[in-house]
């Protein structure tokens, strides 16, 4: 194996890489990575690759064998302490008789939440807590996100010229961003465990709302939020393998669905008796999704933005100007200045000839 970095943050760094094989994989687990060092040198590495599959720690202890006695450890997460698919990866830690285990970020799963640490510390071994913290945090910001208030990430994403408009005036969109923009898309697909639209933009775009990427991906559950369970059984999304989840707004609506087993149809009504956005995101919360994308249209992002259920926006902006055409936002409730949503910038990247803006909502002391 390799040299690496001598401090513990860069040997993180490592392990962070590491982890990130399983971006497209592990859902609804954390990504996690894993190496063992002895004297400055990479004796095992190891990462999770899919749910049911060994953990991280578990793949580089199978490889380093004996070199891991009196070895240090280093993994981004917390290693578990509770029976799930597969045994407590802390009890293989403490027979493989490691000297030092390094921690980016403690389990926030209430089954675990530092029970894990505290086992190694208890059998003696040395325990090291928030290297690269902040990395290892973000890496799994959906997966925290879930545990600590039972909702994932919401990421809304728009394609738009860069004065804000996301169609011309005849309602032509393909494609307002670039064939670079579109194929990043792809990417915030594939991590994502689920891709949410509207009936509007299926029944407009016909979208397969899968991740089309050269690696092995988990696809997304696809959700489509359907008031009226309008949805056709010969759209796109459903030639596609996966499954699907529609989101009504009543019981009766969905007497005349017909749909394949694949396809699940659940009412989440609110007081209008249109689909309670709130409760579809809590009950894909409760099915272990850790990063939810939306794909909608003007109206339904803006009732996502006006709820409050955004956790990132992810804006592709075109250089050109269409003048008139669909907004990014419809915001009826927005009537003067003062009722803006603050937003502060989190990330900006060229993406082909197109500006890619990451924003967060302002957050308020």
């Amino acid at each position: 194996m390799a040299k690496c970095g001598s401090s513990d943050f860069d040997m993180m760094a490592h392990v962070l890489e590491l982890a990130e094989h399983g971006l497209y994989t592990t859902k609804p687990n954390p990504r996690v990575g894993c190496i063992i060092v002895r004297d400055s040198e990479i004796v095992a590495e190891g990462w999770h690759y899919r749910s049911g599959t060994d953990h991280a720690e578990v793949v580089a202890l199978k490889e380093a064998g004996e070199r891991a006695r009196g070895a240090d450890v280093y993994v981004n997460l917390e290693p578990c302490s509770h029976h799930g698919q597969t045994p407590p990866c802390v009890n293989r830690l403490i027979d493989a008789g490691v000297r030092r285990v390094v921690v980016g970020t403690q389990d926030p799963n209430p089954e675990i939440a530092g029970g894990g640490i505290r086992a190694l510390q208890e059998a003696g071994i040395v325990v090291e807590v928030g290297v690269n913290a902040d990395a290892s945090y973000n890496l799994n910001e959906g997966f925290f996100l879930r545990m600590n208030r039972g909702t994932p990430l919401v990421r809304v994403k728009l394609a738009a010229t860069i004065d804000g408009k996301t169609a011309s005036a005849d309602g032509g969109s393909q494609w307002i961003s670039s064939l670079e923009s579109r194929a990043d898309v792809h990417h915030w697909r594939a991590e994502s465990c689920a891709i949410l639209a509207g009936i509007g933009t299926i029944t407009s775009d016909n979208p397969r709302l899968n991740a089309r990427l050269d690696a092995e991906i988990l696809q997304p559950l696809r959700v489509v939020i359907d008031t009226h369970c309008s949805l056709k059984p010969d759209a796109a999304l459903f030639s596609q393998e996966g499954e699907v989840l529609v989101a009504i707004g009543s019981e009766q609506a969905s007497s005349q669905a017909q749909f394949d087993n694949r396809t699940e149809v659940i009412s989440f009504p609110n007081e209008s008796g249109q689909v309670d956005l709130g409760a579809l995101i809590r009950e894909l919360g409760r099915r272990g999704c850790n990063n939810v994308l939306v794909e909608a249209g003007a109206r339904l992002a803006g009732s996502f933005a006006a709820q409050k259920l955004v956790d990132e926006y992810l804006f592709y902006f075109a250089p050109d100007l269409l003048g008139s055409g669909r907004s990014m936002f419809v915001l009826d409730d927005i009537l003067m200045l003062q009722d803006k949503i603050p937003l502060n910038l989190y990330e900006t990247a060229r993406i082909g000839r197109d500006l890619r803006l990451r924003l967060r909502p302002e957050i308020k002391p």
